[in-house]
């Protein structure tokens, strides 16, 4: 379950309330001297903040990571989009996604790094290609020019004459390294 810690931390702090609340009652109901209520109220306090503590932590990370999985789900789209459409341009993307340009470059460098996206980028013209691996070892052609592409790098294949950047995955990377 998606951000299930969320749900849990919430119940733990609930639980810890209701037992906070039950504890101060019950020794407030005992007709117990002053410094017998503020001893029960106090205990009640050392072994409620914990638990309550325990549902806050949870309920923090469950958040967190509701967010990371949205993010996975916007990469994701992302993904599909260039997969399917073979070429797609950034706006065509921040429109989609509904996302400023340059969370959405970020996105695509980290698509990047992740080793997710092999493909081509022409950032002048904001445009991604969807080219597989094999097809731009082989031929060595650019995919926006057709120009002859050089290796500038682990994993990265830029045209001299456009200025794309080609990014290849691992397994494309040593089968032609």
């Amino acid at each position: 379950m998606r951000g299930g810690g969320r749900i849990v931390g919430l119940i733990i702090i609930a639980i810890a309330v209701l037992l906070f609340l039950g504890w101060s009652a019950t020794v407030v109901a005992s007709g117990a001297t002053t410094g017998g209520m503020v001893l029960g109220v106090f205990v009640a306090l050392l072994v409620c903040a914990p638990l309550a503590g325990v549902g806050l932590y949870l309920q923090r990370q469950g958040s967190q990571e509701q967010t990371q999985f949205a993010q996975v789900e916007q990469e994701k789209k992302l993904l599909n989009m260039v997969l399917t459409q073979g070429q797609v341009s950034i706006s065509e993307i921040v429109v989609a996604l509904q996302k400023p340009t340059d969370e959405v470059e970020e996105m695509i460098r980290n698509l990047v790094g992740k080793q997710l996206f092999s493909g081509a980028i022409n950032w002048d013209k904001g445009i991604l290609y969807s080219v597989e691996s094999q097809q731009l070892t082989d031929g060595k052609k650019c995919p926006n020019c057709g120009g002859e592409l050089a290796f500038a790098g682990k994993g990265l294949i830029e045209c001299p004459w456009c200025g794309s950047e080609v990014f290849l995955t691992k397994r494309a990377a040593a089968a032609t390294g």
